[in-house]
């Protein structure tokens, strides 16, 4: 037999998620593998009319301490961690009576959906595995020897190790399962140790762990030259990554970051207040608006830019109907993301086969609190998400006009918008959808430029002669440092103008709003999205 192969003949098994469990202990004693186990998982197996001991019997010790403590002993811990090959190690185990545990099957409590679930404090702490996390640990350390399993997916790779080396495992298998199995548990312990900064209102804790579950592989990154993986975090935020998917190609690597950027700017909108569709191209929103349908709200935000909303991202804030799908169905687009959608839409888009449809179950909270990372060369930056909402914010009018409620009104959906387009952004908005966008510039004033040429283009493509901006009012994600932005919104015919102030400039600014006659008011927050 070749040195890499180590045969099973016991296997300890200790779950939380006993999914499987039953059928693969039946696989393990008929290949004559001895089985060991602990509290629930052994009732389960012993129900199942399978030979099983107990692991007391194995420690002489008695589960204690409310389960805390059934397998930190060293007649565990030995068994796992003897290297099988070192004469040393063999006498310890033969003086101390220690036998070999050649598989471990562990996965760990519950700890992430406890805490997803909302419970008490005292119940998330009790669902802090200890005994687990340890002896997985053990096991991968010594993957030499011991093959360790997290979860029922592995079961079958296992089984068919098992099968087809006669009761033993390969190395290369041992290996994959503990580089799982440190995975694991390092995400798991970055589960607790942020939601214990969380509990404690610390926002920038001594050290930072990330972990997160595969989702799928991709093709390719941003570029065909990158590889790129999408990982699902233990947040529970309604989203592309909660999201069912129905039918449609794969999702790419940049169609998962537009998509989310695009349910979260549509999340922004109220679905008892009115019906909302965000087109999303490159993380830029090119046309929002509301309506009183779906189908309203998706031709007003299409007119806003139909040459980029080609080959788009589309996000509504209802259920997806027959009606709108059609209409969508008409000129390509990538991905539909919706709370939900009704059979008649999910069989117009059916005729589709690679448009893909997500539905959600729900909108995510914009004022949720929740961290945003960014990579950097040798380290990450972490925020808070921008969870600040218009509607929440205190609107100082610092003109001699006021604006008139059908102007705050079009502000504010302005500035909820502008909180979704990269900066440096212009926003203009008229009767609840927007009708030009400058985004990403490196001077404010070329977005404000670009932004009402966008207007003129959507203009002409109505057949109209006059400038959607006309009538409009703007936005602006930071404050305008000189006048030159403002007065660019004011040509292309914006009557008022929506900005979180805060520039030393700022009286000169007024004062050419004054006398452009624009009414203006400022947020005190700021929207930088870089």
């Amino acid at each position: 037999m070749p040195t890499e192969l180590r045969r099973v003949e016991r296997a300890l098994l200790s779950v939380s998620d006993k999914t499987g469990l039953i059928d693969f202990a039946r696989s393990l004693n008929r290949l004559g593998i001895a089985l060991v186990s602990t509290g629930g998982t052994a009732k389960a197996i012993a129900e199942a009319g399978l030979p099983v001991t107990d692991v007391s019997d194995l420690t002489g010790f008695p589960e204690m301490m409310d389960g805390r403590v059934k397998t930190l002993h060293p007649k565990v811990h030995g068994g796992l961690l003897a290297i099988r090959s070192h004469p040393e190690h063999q006498a310890s185990m033969l003086g101390h009576g220690i036998a070999p545990i050649d598989l471990l099957v562990v996965n760990l409590y519950p700890f992430e959906a406890t805490v997803a679930a909302g419970k008490p404090y005292d119940d998330c702490i009790e669902n802090i595995d200890i005994g687990g996390p340890a002896m997985i640990r053990a096991a991968a350390k010594n993957h030499n020897d011991v093959a360790v399993v997290v979860e029922p997916a592995d079961y079958a790779a296992v089984l068919a190790d098992l099968e087809a080396h006669k009761g033993a495992t390969t190395l290369t298998l041992r290996r994959k399962l503990a580089q799982k199995a440190y995975a694991r548990t390092g995400a798991y312990d970055a589960a607790i140790s942020n939601w214990l900064a969380n509990e404690l209102g610390d926002t920038a804790p001594a050290y930072r762990a990330l972990g997160g579950a595969l989702a799928e592989t991709m093709r390719y990154g941003e570029n065909p030259h990158q590889w790129a993986a999408f990982y699902r975090t233990p947040e529970q935020r309604p989203g592309v990554a909660t999201a069912r998917q129905l039918q449609g190609k794969q999702l790419s690597y940049n169609n998962i970051n537009d998509t989310d950027a695009a349910f979260e700017c549509v999340s922004e909108f109220d679905p008892a207040i009115s019906a909302a569709c965000a087109i999303i191209k490159h993380a830029n929103p090119c046309g929002v608006a509301t309506g009183a349908t779906l189908s309203e709200a998706y031709a007003r935000a299409l007119a806003c830019d139909p040459v980029s909303a080609f080959g788009g991202i589309i996000a509504f804030n209802r259920t997806l109907d027959g009606a709108t799908a059609r209409e969508i169905v008409k000129i390509l687009t990538e991905v539909i993301i919706a709370p939900d959608a009704d059979e008649e839409a999910i069989a117009v888009i059916a005729g589709k086969k690679n448009l893909r449809l997500l539905l959600t179950g729900g909108l995510s909270n914009p004022r949720a609190p929740g961290l945003s990372l960014r990579t950097v060369s040798g380290g990450f930056l972490a925020q808070a998400r921008d969870n600040a909402v218009v509607d929440d914010m205190e609107l100082k009018v610092v003109t001699k006009r006021q604006p008139t409620e059908a102007e705050l009104a079009d502000l504010r959906f302005a500035f909820r918008v502008a909180k979704h387009v990269k900066s440096n952004a212009i926003v203009y908005v008229k009767n609840g959808a927007t009708v030009g966008i400058g985004a990403g510039q490196m001077s404010r004033v070329d977005s404000s430029r670009i932004a009402a040429w966008k207007a003129g283009e959507a203009a002409k493509a109505l057949g109209s002669t006059e400038s959607l901006a006309k009538g409009s009012v703007v936005a602006s994600d930071a404050f305008f440092p000189f006048a030159d932005g403002l007065l660019a919104a004011a040509e292309a015919g914006a009557t008022a103008v929506i900005q979180p102030g805060g520039s030393l400039r700022d009286d000169e600014v007024i004062k050419a709003a004054d006398e452009a006659g624009l009414a203006m008011v400022f947020t005190g927050h700021r929207h930088f999205r870089h």
